[in-house]
């Protein structure tokens, strides 16, 4: 977890309006600081940056501050359970996918073997902390811990030292390094039980076919016994056709991918078909029958709603790395490649939908209207003639866009690579926050590139559906035409365009009352006086209000006002969870002298169908890790999945006098009747227009997410 806290430096988030779009990137402290003047220039931004930057180093997944965690843990647990319990409770919640509660787990172990000086137990926490670190896809910590547990000296090295460098093998194959994966693999077997073995094997198969040594992964592949267990005979099935692509004999490949598409696998058979049929339409790609792959995608992609989302820690022992991601990706290739503009931005749009329920798995609740896809002709006829929808998808080797309007949908694609598009985005990032001239140019060249093709007249309102990278990309701060894409067009952002469409139908207007929280009380270190000025400004706004401050900003009285308020904003810290999402959560006031914080899997079960606006003030709320084929995973998918209609969101941390500007020329306008795209772009283009707030650091660094129809009053 990386923890990231403002204080003494750069802008609070008083007046922000930021809302809950944390993403996933580490547990990040956000709170309230100092004020910055907007009258700063460029040197005073980017020494604020450079602060941030040494703040994200302070690590709270350290081992000392998991031993001390697990410290506290272990005093709390009624019923105090061995270190090694502890170890084979860890195994078991990771393999389940319940990975922070794994860690806890872990940790506690950790803490009882510092209490009793006792290696073995060392050594076996740190593997089992490598293990879920490596589950959760947060591969420089897998390797961090396993690397500390071959420090320590085990009671029996087979039962630590294959396992760890098995975790190292698959952090090497994960970074595409197969070579050093293969050595890792190798060591991990010299290492390794005969229990544990045949999984290692089939780890360095799949590293070997990688590699590019065919021969050597079919002599390994051989010298296997048949496993016993019916979903690791799938896998390693899997495995075979996948080898016989590598050796370049794609018929043979297409013949065994399609006797596995009849195969039985108990209750997991349709996961299973659904990886055949996508091995069926990779081979016929092989052979050049692109037909052929469109027929075998679609069966499928026909497949993937029978599919349960759930976590599969044997195909992690296998070395596959499974990812639903990868088969929408693939048809989103496929069917752009054939020219169906309409199925490829479809597929698109379910990729998004699926990402969110396999991040859940069925640990939290999803709505219905969370889970439904839009599809085209649905979405042309919710638009009105002066909208157009941008949705990207970024694939290794390009980037496709298309352009919806009322009548029509055109495709683009555009010649970028995901990694330099991932380092264009950061550049051109990092050129804001450090207040560079060279955001100019760089604005200029991302504009033309990404949207100059794109055909766009002044004065159409765009929603922008991002992917990968470019959700990090202030889109309002591209320049076309020599004028930046705020002067021209006002714009909004959607995770997904489905839920955006909802949305946008479902909640055209509502009442002007707010229900505000402002410094919830914890304990003296998390106390942020400039939240309590923030929420006393901002209910003066609104006449009919409702504000918790301090020891009444409860998760209890959120609980009970969600369901009942149009307007909710919350001045609080924050904590995104990097290693599962569903415990990210916002830091609400104590309550019966405990901590009583509100985790993302329960805001996705609040009845907030009534709530047209959540705002958390917070610093760079809109960042956080992107998951593969999806958006930021954080507390935007949360709130829009629970029934909030809009957010506002941040992407760097902002000049308080900047937001100011815009946040009282937004709610004033909306105030006026203007609909909250309009007021949003009211709120840039003020602050814009002041010569000594004219970068786009000032300006920009406000995403307005989800319904942007959303107005305010009678």
């Amino acid at each position: 977890m990386t923890w990231f806290s403002r204080t003494g430096w750069g802008r609070s988030a008083r007046r922000a309006g930021v809302a809950g779009a944390l993403g996933l990137a580490g547990i990040l402290l956000l709170g309230h600081g100092p004020l910055a003047s907007a009258q700063q220039q460029a040197p005073n931004a980017e020494a604020a940056a450079s602060k941030a930057e040494q703040a994200r180093l302070a690590d709270t997944d350290t081992l000392l501050a998991l031993t001390s965690e697990g410290a506290v843990l272990y005093g709390q647990d009624a019923v105090k359970l061995s270190g090694y319990q502890y170890c084979s409770q860890a195994v078991a919640l990771a393999e389940a996918g319940e990975f922070r509660q794994s860690v806890r787990a872990a940790s506690k172990a950790l803490h009882l073997a510092n209490a009793t000086r006792d290696p073995n137990l060392m050594a076996m926490a740190n593997r089992d902390l490598a293990i879920v670190y490596s589950y959760s896809g947060q591969l420089d910590k897998a390797e961090e811990f396993a690397r500390e547990a071959l420090r320590h000296p085990a009671r029996d090295p087979k039962l630590v030292v294959g396992p760890v460098q098995k975790v190292i093998g698959d952090v090497r194959t994960r970074r595409g390094d197969y070579a050093g994966a293969v050595l890792s693999y190798d060591e991990a077997l010299a290492n390794s039980s005969p229990r544990y073995a045949p999984l290692v094997q089939a780890s360095l198969v799949n590293a070997l076919i990688e590699s590019g040594d065919a021969a050597r992964a079919r002599e390994t592949l051989g010298s296997m016994a048949p496993p016993k267990d019916a979903p690791l005979t799938a896998q390693l099935d899997r495995t075979r056709a996948r080898l016989l692509l590598a050796e370049n004999k794609p018929a043979e490949a297409r013949d065994l991918y399609r006797a596995l598409t009849a195969r039985q696998v108990g209750t997991d058979t349709e996961y299973y078909r659904l990886w055949a049929w996508d091995g069926v339409a990779r081979s016929e790609l092989a052979l050049g029958q692109k037909q052929a792959a469109a027929e075998a995608m679609a069966r499928a992609l026909g497949g993937v709603d029978q599919v349960r989302a759930r976590f599969r820690s044997e195909e992690f022992k296998m070395g596959l790395f499974s990812d639903l991601q990868s088969v929408f990706e693939r048809g989103v290739s496929i069917y752009s490649d054939a020219g169906d503009a309409r199925q490829a931005f479809e597929v698109s749009e379910r990729s998004r939908s699926r990402a969110l329920l396999d991040a859940v798995r069925g640990r939290a609740k999803i709505s219905d209207r969370a889970a439904n896809i839009v599809d085209l002709a649905t979405l042309q006829g919710a638009l009105a003639p002066d909208e157009r929808v941008v949705q990207f998808h970024s694939l290794p080797d390009r980037l496709l866009v298309w352009v919806v309007s009322p009548s029509g949908i055109e495709a683009k694609t555009v010649a970028v690579r995901r990694e330099e598009l991932t380092e264009l985005v950061e550049v051109f990032r990092n050129s804001i926050v450090r207040g560079r001239r060279t955001a100019i140019t760089n604005a200029e060249k991302l504009g033309a590139a990404l949207l100059g093709p794109l055909g766009l007249v002044s004065g159409q309102r765009l929603i922008v559906v991002p992917h990968g990278p470019l959700h990090y990309l202030p889109f309002q701060a591209l320049r076309l035409n020599g004028r930046y894409v705020i002067e021209a067009h006002p714009v909004a952002v959607a995770p997904s365009i489905s839920i955006a469409v909802q949305l946008a139908q479902r909640t055209p207007r509502v009442s002007a009352s707010l229900t505000a929280f402002g410094n919830p009380r914890i304990e003296d270190k998390y106390d942020l006086p400039g939240a309590e000025i923030e929420v006393k400004q901002l209910a003066q706004l609104f006449p009919r209000n409702t504000v918790y401050m301090g020891a009444a900003a409860t998760k209890t009285q959120f609980r009970d006002m969600s369901a009942r308020s149009p307007l909710m904003h919350v001045a609080a810290h924050a904590e995104a969870d990097a290693v599962d999402p569903l415990y990210s959560r916002i830091l609400l006031a104590n309550e019966g002298g405990k901590q009583n914080f509100l985790e993302a899997h329960e805001i996705l079960g609040l009845p907030m169908d009534g709530t047209a606006l959540v705002t958390l003030s917070a610093c760079e709320s809109g960042l956080g890790r992107i998951a593969q084929g999806d958006e930021v995973l954080g507390f935007t998918r949360s709130f829009l999945s629970a029934g909030s209609s809009s957010l506002i969101a941040s992407l760097w941390p902002v000049s308080d006098d900047a937001t100011a500007v815009l946040m009282g020329t937004l709610y004033g306008e909306l105030s006026k009747g203007r609909d909250i795209q309009k007021a949003m772009q009211a709120g840039q283009l003020a602050v814009l227009k002041d010569p000594k707030m004219s970068h786009p650091f000032f300006w920009a660094p406000f995403n307005l997410i989800g319904n942007w129809r959303l107005t305010v009053g009678s």
